[in-house]
């Protein structure tokens, strides 16, 4: 089974195009019946600011989902109109947002970690279709999914593999990662299972990490990253 990355989001023994215009055409239309609102567009067209008798709203200027969540949102509706005959699972949740989860549960995918598990992956057979959420996974579940023989699409934010090549190249040269984010959080996790490189690699994370939060005030991470400042 090939572990390639390719352009449609999957990564299985045969490569699948999710991104066919046909194909996106009815994800936009569907994305946008779900999650677009009259309201803020009106917002927008008025400039982000609108005012009703006494109360004055202002849009944010970054409102929304960023590229890396309409990604992963739009591979996923993608990969249920592919995918009509087959059963498909996600690792976790897509993203941490309620209503957009909802949705995606409302297309039969099934959870197969978290507190709203429904599966497991020892159920999981070749014929299966599995999508990484935007978060990444650890490097054991990955094998595990992998060690199926399933069908993955890999839905995972760019700039989160941003931070693993980073963590992977420190752990080349036998340094330190410093993660600061959430201990359990799915990000966090799956940036530390690919921060042992090869062994000869170090990190710490959660409470463990509270030590160095002044150095990390020192090398800012753009949103959602998590600072990794090499350490001898």
């Amino acid at each position: 089974m090939s572990t390639n990355l390719i352009s449609s989001g999957t990564t299985a023994r045969q490569k699948v195009n999710l991104r066919t215009p046909d194909v996106m055409a009815a994800v936009q239309q569907q994305v946008e019946s779900h999650y677009r609102s009259d309201i803020i567009e009106k917002v927008r067209r008025a400039g982000g600011i609108i005012s009703v008798g006494d109360t004055t709203v202002r849009l944010a200027k970054q409102f929304g989902f960023c590229y890396g969540v309409e990604r992963a949102i739009d591979l996923a509706y993608a990969a249920r109109k592919v995918f009509k005959d087959r059963r498909l699972f996600i690792v976790g949740e897509i993203i941490h947002n309620p209503e957009v989860n909802h949705q995606i549960a409302s297309l039969g995918i099934k959870n197969l970690t978290g507190k709203n598990k429904e599966a497991d992956i020892s159920d999981l057979g070749p014929d299966d279709v599995v999508i990484v959420p935007a978060f990444g996974t650890e490097l054991s579940i990955q094998q595990q999914i992998k060690d199926r023989g399933c069908q993955i699409v890999d839905t995972t934010c760019g700039d989160v593999m941003s931070v693993w090549k980073r963590v992977r190249k420190y752990a080349s040269e036998s340094a330190t990662s410093i993660i600061h984010g959430k201990a359990e959080h799915e990000e966090t996790k799956a940036t530390s299972s690919r921060a042992l490189g090869d062994g000869s690699g170090h990190y710490r994370r959660g409470p463990d990490a509270r030590g160095y939060r002044l150095r990390l005030r020192l090398h800012p991470a753009r949103r959602r990253q998590t600072g990794v400042p090499r350490e001898i």
